[in-house]
Order: C-alpha cells, then structure tokens, then sequence
C-alpha cells in the first residue's frame, strides 16, 4: 500500500460536476469500510444554507476560505487514522492551498468525464446546478479547471457506471 494511505487514509475525489465524485465516493467507502464525506454538503450543513447561496450572498472569496478550513478540519481528522473519502467541490482541487493539503494527506483521483456525459447528467438537475444553465459559460469553466484536475495523484476515466469507476480505482498500484 502506499505510504500515503497508510500515514493518512484519504482519497480525496475530484472533478468537474457531474462526474460522479458524490456516487462514486460513496460506493468506494462502502467497499473498503471507510468514511465518507461530500465536502459541499459538510459546507452546507455548517453554515445552515446551500453552496450556491454562499457564492451569491458572500463571494466566491468567502466560500473558498471556508472550504479550505473544512478540508484542513478534515485532514486533521484524516492524521488521526479516521480513514475517509471525500468528494471534494468541482474548484476545490484549483484554489491556491488546497492541493498541498491533499497531497500531503493520502491520494487525490480525478474523476474526468467528457464535457458532452456531464452535460447529460445534468440537464434534469438546473436548481442544483445554476452553472449548467448557460453552456458556454459551463464549457468555459470546464476547460479553465481541467489543468488544474490533472495535478491529480492518479485519473481515472469517469464516463462509465459507478461501479467501473470504484474498480478502476480499486485497481491503482496504491493498493498494493
């Protein structure tokens, strides 16, 4: 097993919305007995109103510093052997610091997924997803953070079933 895992169990989910990191990372902590967490709903139910809510009524500015704080809670947690997933909110792996907290506390995965398979997942869900609305601005914003995923520990191609993607990542050479 690699060292990280063992030092800090985590699996830090990443990705663009819609990719799969809340499914996805609910699956792989059934499978190997760990906590989960989706960061965005840790966020939510700390500050008692939904993610989109924050970015309006307090900035982008805001909610990234309260995501970094609830990521650094969580590692803390994480070096005291609480062995935990966590999908991480789609900028989460792009904001200045974040990363280093995540690659020095166990593994971070992208989960990628072709623009057109988000774009299908998520043309029933516009109240959750108010970036979806205009797909220029979506696709934007999908090609700005794509660089930003690949600083990833490993990729994992998420266009398929939940349960391919939890087995292509039960099958990385972290595990042996």
């Amino acid at each position: 097993m690699d060292i990280r895992l063992k030092r800090t169990p985590a699996i830090f989910l990443a990705g663009f919305m819609g990719c799969g990191k809340t499914t996805v990372g609910r699956l792989l902590a059934d499978e190997l007995g760990w906590d989960f967490i989706d960061l965005d709903r840790v966020i939510e139910a700390a500050e008692n109103v939904p993610v989109h809510q924050i970015f309006s009524t307090r900035g982008e500015a805001e909610f990234r510093r309260i995501e970094t704080e609830t990521i650094r809670r969580w590692t803390h947690k994480i070096e005291r052997g609480n062995a935990t997933i966590i999908a991480l909110g789609g900028g989460a792996i792009i904001h200045p610091g974040n990363f280093e907290l995540f690659e020095n506390h166990g593994i971070s995965i992208w989960l990628d997924c072709p623009f057109e398979v988000l774009l299908r997942r998520l043309q029933n869900e516009p109240d959750i997803r108010p970036l979806a609305r205009d797909p220029e601005k979506f696709r934007s914003l999908y090609e700005e953070r794509r660089p930003g995923y690949g600083r990833a520990h490993y990729r994992i191609d998420a266009a398929c079933e939940p349960a391919e993607a939890v087995a292509a990542i039960l099958a990385l050479p972290v595990w042996k």
